[in-house]
């Protein structure tokens, strides 16, 4: 009874320097018929797919996903926030959210509140004098989790941690109290949500 889905790196970007070699895929893999034709498979068998893709892949996914509405899809780390490499420098905040809409759209699709501390997220908690405070970083992930939050809604968004891969940014404790100051706004049934209920009734955990 613990096996509940898959999860698939769908990653894909022209600049190279981005994409872990490791998991191979393709740029029109989402589009692919026999890849389609698997994750129905998932669907009838009543398991989830989780998606590691890269924000600039958004509306190609969300195609997807309209495709297969039975098919519960869980957007892992905000959707790929990506300011490295061929992005770095650049404001992509208004894309990012772009493609987060149109993922919002589809009723099979959920968020997980994650990844931001990887180097591919490009904040440079790692180039910081001091190791970032829960303050900090909660203070520099905000416009991504409260707008991630106000696009899904609690009901659609659930907390990952994404250990041991933050580790280089964060310590575990203080991005879980990050992520807990932002959600200090939200009621208490809406923050169960989001640390646990969502996962449990999307991934058929036992309470």
């Amino acid at each position: 009874g613990r096996f509940c889905g898959i999860r698939q790196p769908l990653a894909w970007d022209a600049d190279a320097t981005l994409v872990n070699p490791a998991y191979a895929t393709t740029e029109g893999l989402p589009n692919d018929p026999a890849f389609r034709h698997g994750l129905a498979v998932l669907a009838e068998v009543g398991l989830t797919f989780d998606i590691w893709a890269f924000y600039p892949q958004l509306p190609r996914l969300a195609a997807m996903a309209r495709a297969l509405p039975q098919l519960p899809i869980v957007l892992d780390h905000l959707g790929g926030v990506i300011r490295a490499g061929a992005y770095g420098g650049r404001d992509i905040f208004s894309d990012w959210r772009s493609g987060m809409v149109l993922m919002a759209a589809c009723p099979n699709v959920f968020v997980k509140l994650s990844g931001l501390g990887m180097r591919l997220s490009a904040f440079g908690f790692e180039d910081w004098a001091k190791p970032p405070s829960s303050e900090g970083l909660a203070a520099a992930w905000r416009p991504w989790v409260m707008t991630a939050l106000d696009l899904f809604g609690p009901d659609r968004c659930m907390w990952g941690s994404n250990f041991p891969v933050d580790k280089g940014n964060h310590a575990y404790a203080i991005g879980l109290n990050a992520m807990q100051r932002l959600l200090a706004e939200l009621g208490v049934g809406e923050r169960d949500a989001v640390f646990h209920d969502t996962a449990a009734r999307v991934y058929g955990l036992a309470s």
